[in-house]
C-alpha cells in the first residue's frame, strides 16, 4: 500500500506542530461538520457528524472557494486547536470552539496539504445538533457496504460507516436521491448497498463510482441515489 502523508499548512510552514480536532465541511445549503477520525489516537477515535454555528464570513469563504474547486479533488476542514474531548459537544458542556478554515488539497501521490485560508474565528455548537457520535471499532465489519445518511431536504450525504479496523473513511454528496426521509437524515440512518460486498479491510479507491446510480436499503425500505462529489477520503492516517 502506498503511504500518504498529511502536510502542515503552508501558511504555518516552519511553525511547531499543532494538535487539535479537524472537522470536514460537507454541504452547501446546510453545512455539516464531519470529524476526522483516527483509530489509534484515543481522543480522535470517534465517528461524529454535527452542525456548527458559523459566522457569515466563514460560510462565504467556504462556499466561494468550493465553487471555484468543485471539479477538483479538494476538501475543506475546520481546525480547532487543543486536545479537548468531543464528548463536551455531545454533553452540551461546550458551546463554542476556535476554528480556522483550511483548504485540503490532494496531489497525484495522494498526499494531503492543509492550507489555512481563513484565520481563527469562533464557531458555536449545541448538543441537539449532533447527528451521529460513536466510538470507532464499535461494530464488526458488515457483509455489504454500509453508509450513514445525513443532510437536509434534497441534499443527502453518505459517510462510510466506520466499523472494525483497518478501514477507509469517505463522505460523498449524492445526486438524485430518492426514498430518503428527513428522519433518516436527522439520525444518520444506516444505508446498506447490497450490490457491493464489504472488503473487510482497506481499499485505496472508493467503491462508489461518481456518476453511477445505486440502490440501497434502510432496514427493508429501498432508497436510490447517484454517487456525486467526494467531500472526504482517508485510508492512511485513519489507520496508522
Amino acid at each position: 500500500m502506498t503511504t500518504t502523508t498529511d502536510v502542515i499548512s503552508v501558511s504555518d510552514a516552519g511553525a511547531a506542530p499543532r494538535h487539535g480536532h479537524r472537522f470536514l465541511l460537507i454541504g452547501t445549503d446546510t453545512i455539516f461538520a464531519y470529524h476526522l477520525a483516527l483509530y489509534r489516537v484515543p481522543i480522535h477515535a470517534f465517528q461524529m457528524i454535527n452542525k456548527f454555528g458559523l459566522d457569515g464570513g466563514l460560510r462565504t469563504k467556504y462556499l466561494d472557494d468550493l465553487a471555484n474547486h468543485e471539479d477538483q479533488r479538494v476538501y475543506y476542514s475546520l481546525f480547532s486547536e487543543g486536545d479537548w474531548p468531543l464528548q463536551e459537544i455531545v454533553d452540551g458542556t461546550r458551546d463554542s470552539l476556535p476554528v480556522e478554515l483550511e483548504r485540503v488539497t490532494v496531489d497525484s501521490a495522494g498526499n494531503r496539504t492543509f492550507t489555512r485560508i481563513l484565520d481563527e474565528t469562533t464557531a458555536t455548537c449545541r448538543k441537539q445538533d449532533v447527528v451521529h457520535y460513536k466510538p470507532l471499532n464499535a461494530t464488526d465489519y458488515p457483509d455489504h457496504l454500509t453508509c450513514l445518511a445525513f443532510g437536509q431536504g434534497s441534499e443527502v450525504h453518505l459517510a462510510h460507516q466506520l466499523a472494525a479496523s483497518p478501514n477507509w473513511d469517505e463522505v460523498i454528496t449524492t445526486t438524485q436521491p430518492a426514498g430518503f426521509q428527513q428522519s433518516d437524515l436527522d439520525h444518520a440512518a444506516a444505508v446498506t448497498i447490497p450490490s457491493i460486498k464489504d472488503p473487510k479491510g482497506v481499499v485505496t479507491t472508493s467503491p462508489l463510482v461518481k456518476g453511477k446510480p445505486y440502490e440501497g436499503l434502510i432496514g427493508t425500505r429501498e432508497v436510490t441515489f447517484t454517487a456525486g462529489r467526494q467531500g472526504w477520503w482517508n485510508h492512511t492516517s485513519l489507520n496508522t
